[in-house]
């Protein structure tokens, strides 16, 4: 199958875009629902609804940690449903709260088990989230924005461009829908093992959400992940990863897919502002912050790029620094991750015998470096495939067409 199958085209057609619009009531952005002066308990931690039933609703502490329940484990969005909650309560509750998740505009499922999700965010704008089942675990892959704004060049999210960051409610409600359709129980019947800021957009862009909705994740009154359960991955924002090290304890993916300044530099437009040298200092300490911490680092193996032996070793050098300065063999690990292509693209899929070449200098040199094996291709789900429908704010999905269009590739972005 290909993006442009319609049962699995990525573009809203007008009937889905109507169906948002209507329903827009219902996916607005924000804690607060617009024109409502309600406030989507989606978006708030532990803390802050047990803050909100306090001095909002006029009520003990504990009733937060029953809608919490009630909410995350039971998926209940219904006050009325809520049924240990007395009718006063109940009736503040809808007065002064709502509880609303992402509009599913449609949802695929691949011949491999991985399972997709189009989310209305708001009329005009939608996202992907992406599950995938594994022997003994299950992995959501997490939205953080609609489009993102560093423009990868070999990531299909970035040919959309970028219009906003997501809520906190808009990041956990994808959680929730995905855990809604599993029949996941907390604790009990675990279907969600492990969640993966990585879908669209660069989550340390959009810190303070992401790191409030991450809290929700772990929470045992919310996902009950563990801490290394939740991984969040980035393309080398430093100053925020240094404050991520202060305020969270989650587990650190680095986008890094060069070990040299000058490819890095081609291929993430970040690294002109923070150039390998510094990236690496910024993770030695978020790893040093807490004894035993390893960070991954990710490899996007792109044909005649990044993918010869040299660059192979180089990355080795660059790995083995790392240890010594965390002082822990193993400290960084790879993730090896075959390109997969989309239409428009520059960049190939190198051979499976260049893909097994470069692992075995990684691994006869010690390191740690698995093949991320590919999943959800057959519906546009696999790594650096995602893509949503984006208002975009820049010109990158313009100039983009335009680039199809000169290729007579069909626009099916």
């Amino acid at each position: 199958m290909t993006s442009r199958d319609a049962t699995i085209e990525l573009k809203l057609t007008e009937a889905d875009a109507a169906a948002v619009r209507v329903d827009a009531r219902r996916a607005g952005s924000g804690s607060v629902q617009p024109g409502s002066g309600r406030t989507n308990l989606f978006d708030l931690s532990r803390i802050e609804l047990e803050d909100f039933f306090e001095q909002t609703l006029g009520e003990k502490r504990y009733r937060a940690h029953q809608v919490m329940k009630w909410i995350h484990h039971r998926h209940v969005t219904d006050f009325n449903g809520m049924t240990d909650l007395g009718k006063a309560l109940r009736a503040k509750l809808e007065q002064h709260a709502h509880v609303h998740a992402p509009l599913v505009v449609f949802d695929k499922a691949s011949t491999d088990g991985t399972h997709k999700w189009l989310l209305g965010m708001d009329p005009k704008n939608a996202i992907e989230a992406v599950y995938i089942p594994d022997k003994g675990r299950g992995t959501l892959c997490v939205s953080s924005q609609v489009g993102c704004a560093l423009n990868c060049q070999f990531c299909s999210t970035a040919t959309q461009g970028f219009n906003r960051n997501l809520s906190t409610a808009e990041i956990i409600g994808q959680v929730w829908v995905a855990a809604r359709h599993l029949g996941n129980v907390p604790h009990q019947q675990r279907k969600l093992t492990n969640v993966v800021m990585m879908g669209m957009g660069e989550p340390l862009a959009n810190f303070d959400n992401v790191v409030r909705a991450m809290s929700i994740m772990r929470d045992d009154l919310g996902y009950g992940l563990a801490n290394k359960r939740v991984t969040l991955s980035t393309a080398g924002m430093v100053p925020m990863i240094d404050k991520l090290g202060e305020l969270s304890d989650v587990s650190l993916a680095v986008s890094l897919h060069a070990p040299t300044d000058e490819l890095r530099s081609e291929l993430v437009p970040l690294n002109k502002k923070y150039p390998i040298e510094v990236l690496m200092d910024a993770c030695v300490r978020y790893a040093l912050r807490k004894p035993g911490t390893s960070v991954t680092f990710e490899y996007t193996l792109m044909k005649g790029v990044n993918d010869q032996p040299q660059h192979a070793r180089e990355l080795v050098q660059l790995m083995r620094a790392f240890d010594r300065a965390v002082q822990m063999k193993g400290a960084a690990k790879i993730n090896l991750i075959p390109f997969n292509p989309f239409p428009g693209t520059r960049f190939e899929r190198p051979t499976d015998v260049a893909i097994r070449t470069f692992q075995k200098l990684l691994n006869e040199a010690g390191m740690i470096a698995p093949v991320r094996r590919t999943r959800g291709d057959d519906i546009d789900a696999a790594c650096g495939q995602l893509k949503g429908q984006v208002m975009d704010r820049t010109r990158r999905q313009a100039e983009f067409r335009k680039r199809l269009g000169g290729q007579g590739v069909d626009d099916a972005a």
